[in-house]
């Protein structure tokens, strides 16, 4: 607890010990009368200071005001009557404080859950001097390009690449993910992680404002100032409700006196004020104006332990709303990363084909080529590669041990007159000519990662009615991953205009604006369509610049089962905060009624107000632990 919460709560206790106290205790009257306005003013000084600084300010309107008219005409009302007993008036501002207490503590315990990844970001870097000690210097004076240290157990403070060292990086507050990633020379390491083992020196790629710790800072901080549907209606809710119950406890404090003195009946004004004053208590809109916000907040923070940034609680409930899924395939649903998966020879062994294909590659920056190397690591300087002559989109053309050996596509084998065929696998096919006679060929694709299938299941699950992939890859090849995933529809050779007009196209085709769509994409080239989509997913964005900046919600690894994830905290969110209002709306107009009628009085009031608000706050609570 902080200490303005522990100072309350002891002024709780000691209201309370002294309820007790003056019940049972025989005191003179002038003596317990100062003791319950003492008892008062303990529990509730700082609801008064603020009633008053609200009127002095011209925002009188709120709960404070409403607290304070209504205790203390309690009090007025015990003093008309003769009374030395002032329990219920204390009583009323006891429970109130009981219940912005809890509230306090939930609020600061869904606070803390954020405030954990406001950590990420490190306080001072370390840099060599020039006598080869370490200097602590702040993250801000760091250039692009200087050589920091990062010693076991510190924060990586800006995003850089290893030049020495190896060790293992902590990345679950980035990522959500606690299996460690291990680095070493020439790996990228970026800034929030948490050094495990080994000392690392790294040379820094960006500046310290640039870095992705505190790109995901801003984006937190930033998530508070986006609100959704519901928080802005609650809000314009506020203003009307507010000033109209203060005016309807106005006038059934006055005209139904007003009219039985006309009627020449005794007008019995301390019957009609006390209902008047339990009208106030029970309309305070605390459960509304507490409950609310902090369901979003509390979900944006289980998201955000999950690896999932969602920029505000607008684009959460959004994500609630999301119909329609539509994909980026390579990067997103593929690793993005060609390997072999298949070999197929004519007139020698794999082994032999893959190697020759390799060894004919090696000097080859193509990310094709890269992938028979990779197929094939056993590589050596046994075969001499001679005369190589890369064809642009075609391939190469080398002489190894005095054979004209031909690596590439069908219009390579065209031009050395090879008699090539099809092969019946989906893929890149990568055609091998020796001397002019047909020697295989080797099929080369994306690989699917892992969890997509799961995750488009998962989707279908959670109530995704519609799941689409746009690629630009050919069509044999988007067919076959979509088969293999389940999605419901592909659209391929598409390039990156023709995405945003396909996304375009399927919003148009939406039946309700309730059905939201939903583009995820891998960063850069899926731009235009994360910001022209309903709401834009980027996946694994971990340190890109250009998916942050267009993306509405953040996975920060390229998990693509963190999606349904997000959708499931998202629609759990939406769901508490519509219980929420419900709840607080049809109880607090229900005992608004009853007390216009006297049948509820001042403490049913006091359950209308704080009971409902403590009961709004612990179902809001649910949201930070939503999985």
């Amino acid at each position: 607890m902080s200490k303005k919460q522990k100072i309350n709560l002891i002024r709780i206790l000691v209201t309370a010990a002294m309820l007790v106290l003056l019940h049972f205790l025989p005191l003179p009257g002038a003596v317990k009368i100062a003791l319950y306005i003492l008892t008062y003013l303990i529990i509730g000084y700082d609801i008064l200071i603020k009633a008053f600084r609200g009127i002095l300010n011209r925002q009188p309107l709120d709960e404070n005001l409403l607290m304070t008219v209504a205790t203390a005409g309690a009090i007025a009302l015990a003093v008309c009557r003769g009374s030395d007993d002032y329990v219920e008036a204390v009583a009323v501002m006891l429970f109130y404080q009981i219940g912005e207490l809890f509230q306090s503590y939930a609020v600061g315990k869904s606070r803390r859950s954020i405030s954990e990844l406001m950590d990420i970001v490190p306080d001072h870097a370390n840099i060599e001097s020039d006598n080869g000690q370490l200097e602590e210097v702040d993250p801000d004076e760091v250039e692009v390009g200087t050589v920091i240290v990062i010693r076991p157990g510190e924060r990586v403070p800006i995003d850089g690449v290893v030049l020495s060292g190896s060790s293992s990086l902590n990345t679950s507050a980035l990522t959500g993910e606690s299996v460690p990633r291990d680095v070493s020379e020439g790996d990228e390491v970026i800034s929030g992680c948490i050094n495990l083992s080994g000392l690392l020196r790294a040379r820094t790629t960006k500046e310290f404002g640039e870095s992705t710790a505190s790109k995901v800072m801003e984006l937190i901080e930033d998530a508070g100032s986006r609100k959704s549907r519901s928080e802005n209606f609650i809000t314009r809710f506020s203003r009307i409700y507010t000033p109209a119950v203060v005016i309807s406890a106005l006038l059934l404090a006055v005209l139904p006196p007003l009219v039985m003195l006309m009627a020449g009946q005794s007008p019995d004004w301390e019957t009609w004020i006390y209902r008047a004053l339990t009208f106030l208590v029970i309309s305070c809109p605390c459960a509304l104006v507490v409950s609310i916000p902090l369901s979003f907040f509390a979900g944006i923070g289980a998201a955000s332990r999950s690896g999932v940034l969602v920029k505000g609680s607008n684009y959460l409930e959004i994500l609630s709303e999301t119909k329609t899924v539509v994909f980026d395939k390579t990067g997103t649903l593929t690793k993005g990363v060609f390997e072999v998966t298949a070999v197929h020879p004519e007139m020698m062994c794999q082994d032999s084909l893959l190697h020759l294909a390799a060894h004919v590659e090696r000097y080859s920056k193509h990310p094709i080529a890269a992938s028979l190397r990779e197929a094939y690591p056993n590589e050596s300087d046994e075969c001499s590669v001679e005369d190589p002559e890369e064809i642009a989109g075609e391939g190469i053309i080398a002489r190894v041990n005095g054979d004209s050996v031909a690596v590439g596509n069908p219009k390579l084998m065209g031009r050395v007159g090879a008699m090539w065929h099809e092969c019946h696998k989906d893929g890149t096919v990568i055609h091998v000519a020796v001397n002019g006679c047909y020697a295989g060929h080797i099929v080369i694709s994306d690989v699917v990662k892992s969890t997509a299938a799961e995750t488009v299941e998962d989707l279908r699950k959670g109530g995704v009615t519609r799941t689409v992939m746009l690629t630009g890859d050919t069509g044999s090849v988007a067919r076959a991953v979509a088969d293999e995933l389940g999605v419901d529809e592909v659209y391929s050779d598409l390039l990156p205009r023709d995405k945003v007009a396909k996304v375009e196209e399927l919003i148009s085709e939406k039946t309700s604006e309730k059905q939201r769509l939903a583009f995820v994409g891998d960063g850069i080239n899926d731009a235009p369509a994360l910001s022209r989509a309903d709401i834009g997913i980027a996946m694994g964005a971990l340190g890109s610049d250009a998916a942050i900046e267009a993306a509405d919600v953040v996975l920060m690894d390229d998990d693509p089962l963190k999606i349904p994830a997000a959708v499931r905290i998202s629609r759990k969110c939406l769901r508490i905060v519509k219980e929420n209002i419900w709840f607080a709306l049809i109880v607090k107009f229900s005992c608004l009624i009853l007390g216009a009628f006297g049948v509820a009085n001042m403490w049913v009031a006091v359950f209308a107000d704080v009971g409902v608000m403590v009961l709004a706050v612990l179902n809001a609570i649910r949201c930070m632990f939503a999985k």
